[in-house]
Parts: C-alpha cells; sequence; structure tokens
C-alpha cells in the first residue's frame, strides 16, 4: 500500500532535514512511540496502537539505507511484528525537504490494523502526519546541542498508545453507521418475519 503525504516546511530546510535524520529527534513526535536504542544509521523501538478495546504493541528496527544531504532525501525501511504474534508492519519510507516536506511510504501490514482497509488507513496517516509536522514545528529551534550532548543517549516518549479508531473520528463513524443501519434492518426483518408466521 503506498501512501503519499506532503505538509509546508515548519523551519528552514536545513534545519529540518537534520532533525528528520535524527530519531532522538523527531521520536518524541512520533505518537504512540517509543525509541529504545540507536546506532548509527540504525534504530530500535515500540509501537503502541489501540484499536477499540484491543492494544498492540509493535516492536522492530528501523534503518536509513539512503541518505542525501545535497538533494536532502533520505529513504528510511522500518519492520516490527505485535509483541502477541498478531501481525507484522514493515514500511520504505522515502521523504524530500525543500519548501514542503513531501513523504512516501510503501506500506505492508497484517493482523487487525489491515481490518481497517485502505481508504481508512490512508485518512488516519494524513492525520498523524498533521500532528507530526505540528510537534516538529514547535521543536524546531528549541533544542541546544549542548544539552542534547549531555543527556542520555535515549528520549523516550510519553507511555501513550496511539487509539486508531480516535483518530479517524468521523470518517469511522461514516463507515461504521451504514453498516450498523444494515444490520439493523436485517434483525427487524428476521423479528417481523417470525411475528407473522406465529
Amino acid at each position: 500500500m503506498k501512501l503519499t503525504h506532503s505538509f509546508a516546511s515548519p523551519g528552514p530546510a536545513e534545519e529540518v532535514w537534520a532533525a528528520l535524520i535524527d530519531p532522538e529527534r523527531v521520536a518524541p513526535c512520533l505518537p504512540g512511540a517509543t525509541l529504545t536504542s540507536v546506532d548509527g544509521k540504525t534504530f530500535g523501538g515500540e509501537v503502541k496502537v489501540k484499536l477499540g478495546p484491543v492494544q498492540l504493541l509493535y516492536r522492530g528496527t528501523g534503518e536509513f539505507v539512503e541518505i542525501d544531504p545535497v538533494l536532502r532525501r533520505a529513504v528510511m525501511k522500518a519492520a516490527g511484528k505485535d509483541t502477541r504474534g498478531n501481525g507484522t508492519a514493515s514500511a520504505v519510507v522515502t521523504f524530500v525537504v525543500g519548501d514542503s516536506v513531501e513523504v512516501e511510504t510503501d506500506l505492508a501490514i497484517t493482523g487487525r490494523p489491515a481490518q481497517l482497509g485502505r481508504g481508512l488507513i490512508a485518512e488516519v496517516s494524513g492525520k498523524l502526519v498533521d500532528q507530526f509536522a505540528e510537534c516538529l514545528a514547535s521543536t524546531l529551534g528549541s533544542v541546544d546541542p549542548d544539552e542534547v550532548a549531555q543527556q542520555q543517549h535515549l528520549r523516550v516518549v510519553p507511555d501513550e498508545p496511539i487509539d486508531l479508531i480516535d483518530t479517524a473520528g468521523v470518517p469511522v463513524l461514516k463507515r461504521v453507521l451504514p453498516l450498523a443501519a444494515a444490520v439493523l434492518a436485517v434483525v427487524l426483518f428476521v423479528v417481523l418475519r417470525r411475528r407473522r408466521q406465529r
């Protein structure tokens, strides 16, 4: 599944570029994510996902496989697995930084989140990108390099899962209500038929 997003660069291109290729700087802006390790161009982490009453925890690794500072273009591969063995997620993310940030994601998921369907996943991912852009804008220019150097190697974000249903909001209701109406119509039909047969 390919997803494309774009958002206005929240700061000078060089500063945005530097932040995007630094996992420790961008991890706090990723909803539900926790950065657990960084080793050069590779990193490890966890993502908590809430899908209605079900909560999933994905653990995995990521790696920058291409970094072009001249074009300000990078390609990152990431893969994770639900700790309960109920699904997997992998992605190849390509982003280019200019006056805007262009992001292309080749996403593959299995398990419960895959049941949301392409349309809903696209809507959810769009909202998450908007949230990420807002968070990134608020952090640019506020990081003191000396302070970062004195901190621990890892930056851990709040331990809160990302609620996919809540994030989708109205689009989910638009899909669920017609289905609920159809189910209700079938139930009423069955009930009325049974009454007539009596």
